[in-house]
């Protein structure tokens, strides 16, 4: 479930791209209507204001926002005001081929994300920088990490519950693994990306429970112990996002922000990226888990602007 607010009567976009061209000018920008705008916009929309802005002012609204806005919040909201896929193809592409590459950031972006949300990226990465995303993986990643990002992007999977989970083939599953993990001395890897790469989030899931039950010991505390890297956390990344993507994005949040300082970079793709797909799942599961709001620590992280921002799309709290 979605935490993003639109307004409860349609705004026109036209009208909005005009009060956006307002905001900008003269000296500083007013970054409230900025934010109160776009932070309440949904994806179809914002495309719309795009659109809008464009051809009433001749002018592409990105590189506006790009110079009107600085820092953390200049960030966030470029990311935001793209569509998923192209967000989630931007994301990807600054991770593996940016100055700083991040193949953890890289990795989790593939590892949990859904098939139909894969395939709209590939497409979009290929329009947007004219390269297969396939292409600079294998350009920055290398032995299993790579193997199991080039598979998991290229082989089709059911989407959520694909119809149903046989619970005999995922027992079968569960037997592959233990056979070549903890059965045996040294680790088959190849039959992990097998496994991880071509199920379902629910059978995957099953997989897990079933792992259990037979061997008592979590599937999860195997890959732990027979993996390492980026592939483990690639492996666990499947794992953790087909038993609960709230309670996975909860646990990236909260690491984000413990302990002396913040992970910026995570907590604004986790927010921009979640807001309009289950942050409100994300929220309830970081109260569970964690006897605190999420919006209580995110305020109490950042500041200005950025703040404002990123608190608008998580959304008011509620009583969980």
């Amino acid at each position: 479930m979605a935490s993003l607010t639109v307004p409860p009567a349609p705004t026109w976009p036209r009208q909005d791209a005009i009060d956006l061209h307002r905001a900008f000018k003269g000296f500083g920008c007013d970054s409230t209507t900025v934010i109160n705008i776009l932070a309440h916009r949904d994806a179809a929309h914002r495309a719309a204001i795009h659109h809008e802005y464009r051809a009433i002012f001749h002018q592409d609204l990105t590189r506006r926002i790009a110079a009107e806005l600085s820092g953390h919040h200049k960030r966030a909201m470029l990311l935001w005001i793209l569509d998923p896929s192209s967000r989630d193809a931007t994301i990807l592409k600054q991770s593996l081929t940016g100055d700083i590459t991040d193949l953890r950031a890289a990795t989790e972006l593939v590892c949990s994300r859904t098939p139909s949300q894969l395939h709209a990226m590939r497409g979009t990465y290929r329009a947007r920088f004219g390269c297969y995303v396939e292409h600079d993986v294998t350009e920055r990643t290398s032995g299993d990490h790579q193997r199991l990002l080039l598979a998991y992007l290229a082989i089709p999977r059911c989407e959520g519950g694909g119809g149903g989970v046989d619970a005999g083939l995922a027992a079968l599953d569960a037997r592959e693994l233990y056979k070549a993990g903890e059965r045996r001395l040294g680790t088959d890897e190849r039959a992990f990306v097998r496994v991880f790469s071509e199920r379902s989030s629910a059978h995957m899931a099953a997989v897990a429970r079933a792992y259990q039950h037979m061997y008592d010991r979590s599937l999860e505390a195997a890959v732990k112990s027979e993996t390492s890297g980026n592939f483990g956390f690639g492996l666990l990344t499947i794992l953790r996002c087909a038993e609960s993507p709230a309670r996975y994005f909860a646990k990236v949040l909260h690491k984000a922000m413990k302990g002396i300082g913040t992970s910026d970079s995570t907590l604004i793709r986790v927010v921009v990226t979640r807001a309009e797909i289950d942050m409100q799942y994300i929220k309830a599961e970081y109260h569970r888990m964690y006897k605190r709001s999420l919006a209580d620590a995110i305020h109490s992280e950042t500041s200005g602007n950025y703040r404002t921002f990123l608190l608008s799309l998580v959304g008011r709290d509620r009583a969980y």
